[in-house]
């Protein structure tokens, strides 16, 4: 095997989500603890003292407790390269979580073993679903009381319509929860330790040996975790071929907290997950074992470091090989390039890389000429792949610098964020970039946005929120524009690529606008790709 197809066939790029609160930045942190990423798994929430997750790297995010940006990680593991994408697990932040799906070729599902299926991991299954990528579910929070497992099962496969297979089985839970029965290897396996901030000791036991007892303390637990893993036994068998479609989600029990049963997943999962996956363009498929290098770019973000003013474009390699100063071709921008100072992630830790494969993720300096979902190349090799999705804003604010000698860093900075795809911008057609309208998905946003202006820009912003729930494009109108009979209920704007649009405050104001309007044809802005 050449060492390129060895490269490519050792990588695993895979996306984390969940819930808020599941457990899913902990889960992370842990997968860096035992891939010898870092000595010390730090708690994400808790005591003042205690340090914030290695992924969250944003301020905000250290001060809330919660991921908002998606964070891109690599380390080795037992000879496998491994690429998390980190998703932001705020309900607010489906927009960023969507697009660096686009990145995975597979996902892990972090489920609230108390909980179980929660509204956002709906919201996210579907995504996934749509794409057809393999989907791993694991359920966290066993050290807490939870739900009967077989119920969590069942509701996984009721609420997400996706078939299960339990990879093992907990040995209790809560105050109980000793450990896992590891199906493929037939044994048990108690953890012990008191610190989730090392790895957990293993001890290994056969199932039906008179130490379990011992270890249990009670004969009747012993005897219904035989009745439990016979149960199992009498099930479906794991199809390897339909874990690959998307079509049956292998469950892991866990608790990412103590560490007991992440190693157990962690070795079964990067047997199961498939290497770097064939990706869509339009020329046809392309191959991830291509030795031409092609890559699309799924993030932008800028001011990962304060003291470099910088921003990054993020890119998922899909075929072949990258190599530093080489030349490539940006599609959309018709220009040849050589990208002289690609990183590889640790959260904000980052180191210039030589080279890199497909399955991984880059970030390269952009000086602006980078937008979500453009397409880079080797010479030679024009071609594009699918776009990613935009979402229609479903909130609204009117913001301006409170300080009007600022009005040079508020146009950067409100431009800079919008590039990032984070918020979308709108202005009153025939004026000036002084107050614009922000539109966003999730209103948690206009928090981060206000923050960043605040720290990244010097800017402090003044923000009045805005009634308006619905925005339509204007396909065609009669007359001029500026003649709209509107009401208060709508309101004429324009994007930053010059289309004219409507806000509504509600969807019944969209007919009202229209009969009011004679020859008033609008059209919603679906999710759109590119």
């Amino acid at each position: 095997m050449s060492s390129l197809q060895e490269e490519i066939s050792r990588r695993r790029t895979f996306a984390i989500i969940s819930h808020p609160d599941a457990g899913k930045t902990t889960l992370t942190e842990k997968f860096l603890l035992y891939g010898g990423a870092i000595a010390q798994a730090g708690v994400v929430k808790g005591k003042k003292n205690s340090r914030a997750a290695t992924s969250d790297w944003m301020e905000i995010e250290k001060q809330r407790g919660i991921s908002v940006t998606s964070s891109v990680m690599q380390f080795q593991y037992e000879g496998f390269c491994i690429n998390i994408l980190d998703t932001p697990g705020h309900q607010d932040f489906s927009e960023d979580t969507y697009r660096t799906l686009m990145a995975a070729d597979s996902a892990v599902m972090v489920i609230d073993g108390a909980k179980g299926v929660e509204p956002q991991t709906r919201k996210l299954f579907k995504v996934c679903a749509m794409r057809h990528i393999p989907i791993f579910t694991f359920v966290n929070k066993m050290d807490r009381e939870t739900r009967d497992p077989f119920d969590l099962l069942d509701e996984l496969e009721r609420e997400l319509g996706i078939e299960t297979y339990a990879m093992n089985w907990p040995i209790g839970s809560g105050k109980d929860f000793q450990g896992v029965y590891d199906r493929g290897k037939s044994e048990l396996l108690f953890f012990s330790g008191v610190s989730g901030k090392n790895k957990a000791g293993t001890h290994a036991v056969d199932l039906y040996s008179p130490e379990v007892a011992q270890l249990l303390d009670s004969e009747a637990k012993h005897q219904q975790l035989i009745d439990d893993v016979e149960l199992l036994s009498a099930g479906r068998e794991l199809d390897l071929e339909e874990v690959r479609q998307g079509q049956l989600s292998p469950v892991f029990f866990g608790s990412a907290l103590t560490n007991f049963g992440i190693e157990p997943f962690l070795e079964s999962f990067l047997k199961l997950t498939p290497p770097p996956l064939a990706r869509v363009a339009d020329c046809g498929t392309i191959d991830p074992f291509s030795p031409d290098f092609s890559a699309f770019v799924f993030k932008i973000q800028a001011n990962m470091n304060k003291a470099h003013r910088d921003r990054l474009a993020f890119m998922r390699i899909c075929s072949g090989k990258f190599q530093r100063d080489a030349e490539y071709f940006h599609v959309q921008g018709n220009r040849k390039m050589r990208l002289s100072q690609p990183q590889q992630m640790m959260a904000a830790e980052r180191e210039i890389v030589e080279e890199a494969y497909a399955g991984d993720v880059i970030g390269v300096f952009d000086p602006g000429i980078f937008s979500i979902g453009d397409t880079i190349t080797v010479p030679g090799k024009k071609f594009s792949y699918s776009g990613i999705p935009t979402f229609a804003p479903e909130h609204f604010a009117r913001v301006s610098a409170k300080d009007s000698m600022k009005r040079k860093q508020f146009v950067k900075g409100t431009e800079q964020i919008a590039q990032e795809g984070a918020i979308q911008i709108f202005k009153v057609p025939n004026s000036g970039m002084e107050e614009v309208i922000v539109g966003v998905v999730g209103t948690l946003q206009f928090d981060v946005f206000q923050y960043r202006m605040k720290n990244e820009y010097g800017v402090d912003l003044r923000m009045e929120g805005l009634p308006y729930e619905e925005i339509r494009l204007i396909d065609s109108y009669p007359g001029d524009l500026t003649d709209l009979n509107l009401g208060s209920d709508a309101e004429l704007l324009e994007d930053y690529r010059g289309r004219n649009l409507l806000v509504f405050t509600s969807f019944w104001a969209i007919d009202f606008t229209c009969r009011r309007n004679p020859g008033l044809q609008v059209s919603e802005i679906v999710v759109s790709e590119g």
